[in-house]
């Protein structure tokens, strides 16, 4: 694809947000927070890439050519010499490729050009959503993190939906909760059984170096959980770190855009009778606690070592390695490991997060039925140790991200 952008970025151009933009009538406060930050020391650009297919509703084009047109007309008004607006649209992407991870890399790669040209190859490339908001300090926090963690080659940003105001109906406010709830339950549930993957993937609220983007084959062409399978490329090779020093402040409405995230989740709770968001229960992980804890073991197992360890399991933890070929890929990992540390990045690469996520669905489905969230988060947080004086689910989202905040910052 050409490059967008006809004019030569500034020298010391730094970060460039990236907004993938599809049937979004909400786009100009979401630029109009990013304008609000405070200003890193160097120059920031934003692309907004609005897109479609070429088998839309008629409504899509015309509420992206509205879009469009507001957007140009504000980043005319708004583009100073160090945070310049670009706005684009691409219409009528084939409809087998469209979709969010496109439109994301349509703007990465332009970041990436942008970047070079700049001289700044370790640069950094944001991605935020045509609908969210962000802390006053996002920009900077972003910039310094960078700065100051030179093994990081990506990293994700603390995240915190709006949870009250007047933005939205109180129904919405009561959902996002409860979904919110349910994502932090999820990965700390999964740092307490060991597993070293246990990050939150949002696609609102990543980074990336321009240069390691390039290394890792720059973003997939996914209509949803694009951000999933992208970032846990660094994150299987320990180049990852988390941003807590600022927030991005997704929205909590609900959608059809997607086959399933939160948009996806809200909508299908509102149109629901029963007013409990249930998650898996963590009867589920236990057993993951132990496996994970023999893993470091498992490089000088033999196979029958390894067939009798897998017969001591739990009925659905054996049951689900024995039909995702357990002994047959640790055996994989040990012939192609020179010790025991690759051994287990390795090993981890096989049993990463979406296995982990395929187990506690099959858990969920033959031993342990999903339970409320609000019951599920207090179990966590009995297991966790975390203090929280109350146990309704707003409180206990707080204690949830109070938690997160405060952990140690992986130094990548």
């Amino acid at each position: 694809m050409p490059p967008l952008i006809k004019e030569p970025p500034s020298k010391d151009l730094g970060i460039v947000v990236v907004i993938p933009c599809y049937d979004e009538p909400d786009l100009i406060p979401s630029l109009q927070a990013l304008k609000n930050c405070d200003s890193p020391q160097g120059s920031v650009e934003v692309i907004v890439l609005i897109n479609d297919s070429d088998q839309e509703n008629i409504n899509v084009y015309k509420q992206n050519e509205k879009t469009k047109e507001q957007a140009k007309k504000w980043a005319v008004e708004n583009n100073t010499d160090q945070l310049k607006f670009y706005i684009f649209y691409i219409l009528k992407i084939k409809y087998k490729k469209a979709g969010v991870g496109t439109a994301r890399k349509m703007g990465m790669d332009e970041a990436v050009r942008r970047l070079e040209n700049a001289g700044n190859p370790e640069g950094v490339i944001l991605c935020f959503d045509a609908d969210s908001n962000c802390q006053k300090n996002y920009l900077r926090e972003v910039e310094k993190h960078f700065k100051n963690h030179l093994k990081t080659k990506a990293a994700g940003i603390h995240f915190e939906h709006p949870t009250e105001g007047d933005s939205f109906d109180k129904n919405i406010y009561k959902k996002i909760i409860q979904y919110e709830l349910h994502l932090r339950y999820f990965i700390l549930m999964q740092q307490w059984v060991g597993h070293p993957h246990a990050f939150h993937t949002i696609g609102s609220s990543m980074a990336v170096r321009a240069n390691a983007y390039q290394q890792q084959g720059g973003m997939n062409r996914r209509k949803a959980g694009e951000d999933f399978y992208f970032l846990h490329k660094f994150i299987s090779i320990g180049t990852f770190s988390e941003i807590k020093t600022t927030a991005v402040i997704p929205s909590p409405r609900p959608s059809h855009r997607v086959p399933f995230g939160t948009g996806k989740a809200i909508n299908k709770m509102l149109e629901s009778e029963n007013d409990v968001y249930k998650t898996y229960a963590p009867e589920s992980f236990v057993p993951l606690k132990n496996f994970i804890k023999a893993v470091p073991d498992f490089y000088n197992n033999t196979e029958d070592e390894l067939n009798i360890f897998l017969a001591e399991q739990p009925e659905a933890l054996q049951l689900f390695l024995g039909e995702n070929d357990f002994v047959k890929h640790t055996l994989e990992c040990q012939k192609h490991s020179a010790n025991a540390s690759n051994f287990e990045k390795r090993f981890f690469k096989w049993f990463n997060a979406f296995i982990v996520l395929k187990y506690v669905h099959f858990a969920r489905d033959i031993r342990f039925p999903e339970i409320p969230v609000e019951e599920a988060a207090k179990k966590c947080i009995d297991l966790l140790g975390i203090i929280s004086k109350e146990d309704d689910p707003k409180s206990l989202l707080q204690a949830f991200r109070l938690y997160e905040k405060n952990q140690s910052i992986i130094e990548s």
